[in-house]
This record gives C-alpha cells, structure tokens and sequence, in this order.
C-alpha cells in the first residue's frame, strides 16, 4: 500500500541529492519505527490482513490472544485463526455495507478459553490498489465472567430464598409431629404390655425417620447459605466410607457395586467435613438414580503436591451432550421426581472449598464426576492467623 509521502519522494527523486534522500529515508525509517513501537505496546490487538484475507501484520497482543506467532501466521488466511467470519463476504462489502458488520464477538478455546470482541475496518486505498483489512481485537473474558458470576449470584440468592422458605414451612410440622410423637410414647406406657412392645417399635421408626428429615433440611440449608466452610484436618477417605454407610440400604436395594481405590498413605487435608459429606452424598446418589438395573461405581482417591482428587466413575446411562452444560443450574434436571439443586450444591461447596469439579460423559456408556480439592488451606485463609502461624506459599 502506497503512502502519500512516499509518493512524493519517487516523484521527486531526480531532483534529490544523496544526501537529502539518505535524510527522507531516515526519517521514513523513524516513522515506521514509531508506528510499529505504538502498536507492539497496544493492550489491544491489532491485525492487517490483505485483499485476500491474509494476514500481512499482526501485533504481540494478537499473538498472544490467538495463541500464534508472527512469522507462521503472516501470509496465512485470517479464517484460520478467526473462525466463524465469512472472510471473502467481509472483504467485498461496499462502503454502504460496512455500517452492517463491523462488530463480532468470538469464543476461542485455543490457547485458552477467551471471549473476544472484534473490531473490523476496511483500509483506505487508491482505486487501483487492493484493498486491505484492520483488525481490533479486544479481551473481553473477564466481563463475560462478571455477567456470568453476576447471574450465578442473583439464581443462587433466589435458590437460598426458596430453600429457606420450604425449609420453614416443612420445619414447622416436623415441630409438631416430634412434640405429638412424645406424647404418643408417653401414652404407651399406659398399654398393657403384650401391645406395647410393637406399638413402641413403629413409634421408634417413624422418631427415626423424622430425626433424619429434620438432619437432611439442616445439611441442605447449611450447603446452600453463602459463607466460608468449617475446616479441620480431615480424613477424605473416612468422610467417603461414612457416606456410602449412609446409602448402604439404597446401593444394595439397587444391587450396585462398589469399589474405593486409594494410595497407601491418605494425607489429610483442610475441608468441611459435613458440607464434603454432602458433595459425595449427591454425586453418589446421582450415580445410583443412573444405575436402576444395577452396576458399578469404582470411586478413585489420589493426591498430588497440590489437589486431592475424588474420582467417580459410574456404568450407568449417561449424560447427553445438550445437557452436559447444564447440570448445574439451579432446578435443571432431567429426572421427573429431580428437584435440579444436587450438582449446584455440589458446585457451590467445592467452589468455596478453593477446589474444582470435572464430569465426563458419554451416553450409554457412564459418567466420571471428579472433585478436586486443595491439599493445603488457601492463603486467604491464613492471612487470618498470620501472626501466630508460620506462612504456607501458596503451591
């Protein structure tokens, strides 16, 4: 692409002596120089493509958002790099038509997960000269993650509002059912004998059975309200065998098997003993609504420097694709008696754990939830105690 000054000087170049066109170039050199300084420092990045959507330059912010690097990706197809654009439509819009398509918003999964909002403008030129391409792109992942974060809050605020609200009025008649239970049993010991014994057998049952509503509504309130966990030193591998002891009845029932494969030495590490409790309890019951005509669930334990990971694998039907991205928001399921709030607890308590959770599926074929949880405390916790405890860096 020809410049106006440039043009001046192949015009005038007869007229000039060495010694002033040494000068015209130098300072020709010097504006180069500043322009491509100007652009190398840019936060956004900036690519030239040519007529025919090729990139002829391309700044090391653009590298680094697109994961590329100069001197393979100059003379390459922009749509290599930009997938998604119809780079051949875009390089032959007229000027009325520019108006129409000049913003985009891309996501990149390569070389890491990005949203980037893309700004295109054609270059000017000569009538006889092609024409050309400037390219703005601008990172705009961390406001995708507050609008998702911002969204996330407002659902889970909504989720505590109702849970609390249910919570209550279950909580209610619990009251009064322990209170007429009491007075039942105080009423027996009145009965003769040879009625009393399995009259206070079903007694003791249905106390059983409203102690655990009554324990299952304080652990699902206490996994949802917001604030950080409970943590002590903890053994993950106790925590597990306690929780499979509280299913024990349904995996029989539904003749599962089960299997824990772990490390000879289990280290233990900072959680909340309950609210993990609660994580395992709901991956293991999903596990087993997916298994009705039985299976397996091979639980894996394993630790490196700085996770320790809890993986469950189950033979059960699967996920689908469509719904993968899904499981957890709130009220999202696809069993017909699912309340849609067990993965998003789940979520919830080894997000605020400093942890992170995978799931893995493939229809007919199983699914592996892997929860991932830090091996030392964070160090936002330590900074609490920070003049009594010895500094842990953060691995």
């Amino acid at each position: 692409m020809k410049s106006a000054f440039l043009d001046k000087i192949v015009e005038r170049i007869d007229r000039i002596d060495p010694k002033n066109l040494q000068g015209h170039f130098l300072h020709l050199a010097q504006e180069k120089g500043l322009m491509e300084a100007i652009f190398q420092a840019l936060h956004e990045g900036v690519v030239v493509l040519d007529a025919n959507g090729k990139v002829s330059y391309i700044n090391k912010s653009a590298e680094r958002m697109l994961g590329i690097q100069s001197d393979t990706a100059l003379g390459r197809p922009a749509s290599r790099y930009l997938k998604g654009i119809d780079w051949d439509r875009v390089l032959d819009l007229d000027a009325g038509e520019w108006s129409k398509m000049i913003n985009y918003e891309l996501e990149l999964n390569y070389p890491e997960r990005r949203f980037l909002s893309l700004y295109v403008a054609p270059l000017s030129t000569e009538e006889d000269s092609p024409k050309g391409l400037l390219i703005m792109l601008r990172d705009i992942t961390k406001d995708r993650e507050a609008e998702a974060s911002a969204l996330e809050s407002e659902r889970l605020n909504a989720v505590r509002l109702l849970a609390a609200g249910v919570a209550h009025e279950i909580g209610n008649p619990l009251n009064a059912l322990n209170i007429h239970l009491q007075l039942i049993g105080r009423q027996i010991e009145q009965l003769p004998p040879n009625n009393r014994d399995s009259i206070r057998e079903s007694l003791d049952i249905a106390r059983e059975e409203v102690a655990r509503l009554d324990m299952t509504i304080t652990q699902f309130l206490k996994a949802l309200r917001p604030g950080f966990p409970d943590l002590a030193l903890s053994s993950i591998e106790e925590i597990l065998k306690s929780t499979l002891k509280l299913l024990e009845h349904d995996i029989r029932n539904r003749n599962i098997r089960v299997g824990i494969s772990s490390p000879s030495a289990v280290p233990r590490i900072p959680v909340d003993p309950h609210q993990i409790s609660q994580a395992f309890f709901n991956v293991i019951k999903n596990s087993l609504q997916a298994m009705p005509d039985g299976g397996s669930i091979r639980i894996e334990l394993s630790c490196t420097d700085r996770f320790f990971k809890v993986a469950f694998h189950d033979t059960g039907i699967g996920i689908a694709k469509s719904a993968l991205g899904r499981i957890f928001e709130p009220y999202y399921t696809t069993k017909p008696d699912g309340t849609g709030l067990g993965m998003m607890i789940v979520q919830r308590i080894v997000q605020d754990h400093g942890g992170a959770i995978e799931v893995h599926s493939e229809q007919g074929a199983g699914t592996t939830v892997t929860i991932l949880l830090p091996v030392v405390e964070r160090e936002m916790r330590l900074l609490k105690s920070k003049s009594t405890d010895p500094e842990v860096p953060d691995k």
